[in-house]
């Protein structure tokens, strides 16, 4: 019954604290933001810890979503997550040591056909290996779509020092791919 419910039903379903409707959407958005989670903290325990506080954040929550087409839901709960996470992170107080990373990248970028070549899960790889805040910030700007203002905002940073620290991301990316490329002779 409940896995053919939309969006806005389950959230209803949820809202009224039916146990299964809450099963179902943990069984529908648990692993995407397992893996959301897992992009920002790097370290796969803290990654499930988080996924599972996003749910049931999202839970607490349900009766605030407001649905405003397909993916709605999807698109709230992933918001929850990335602010769990970068709680996490700024618990860690690593930031600081990040924030005055302003700096020009002059790496020329890979060839589009020489970063096809490479494995999603090496990608993947190396963007894990990025510390904290510049993982945060790749992952926000480059994968989730925020503006340089809303990850400001959200990091409680300047766009300036968002930018500068997404420049430096990039940089240290580049510099994997050219290594990779470069072993694998290319």
């Amino acid at each position: 019954m409940y896995r053919g419910l939309d969006e806005q039903a389950l959230a209803r379903f949820c809202s009224q604290k039916d146990r299964l409707a809450e099963e179902e959407l943990y069984k529908r958005y648990a692993a995407r933001i397992y893996t959301l989670c897992g992009r920002y903290v790097g370290d796969d325990e803290e990654a499930k810890d988080l996924m599972q506080e996003s749910i049931i954040s999202a839970l607490d929550k349900i009766q605030t979503f407001h649905y405003t087409g397909k993916g709605s839901l999807d698109g709230w709960i992933g918001r929850i997550a990335i602010n769990k996470a970068i709680d996490q992170l700024k618990r860690r107080k690593r930031w600081a040591a990040f924030l005055d990373l302003w700096a020009r990248d002059n790496t020329p970028e890979p060839a589009e056909e020489e970063i096809e070549a490479i494995p999603q899960d090496k990608l993947l790889e190396w963007i894990a290996r990025l510390p904290d805040t510049r993982r945060v910030v790749f992952n926000m700007f480059c994968i989730d779509g925020y503006s340089h203002k809303e990850i400001a905002e959200m990091l409680g940073i300047s766009e300036k020092g968002s930018a500068g620290i997404l420049s430096k991301a990039r940089k240290q990316l580049k510099g994997m791919i050219r290594n990779y490329l470069k072993e694998q002779g290319r």
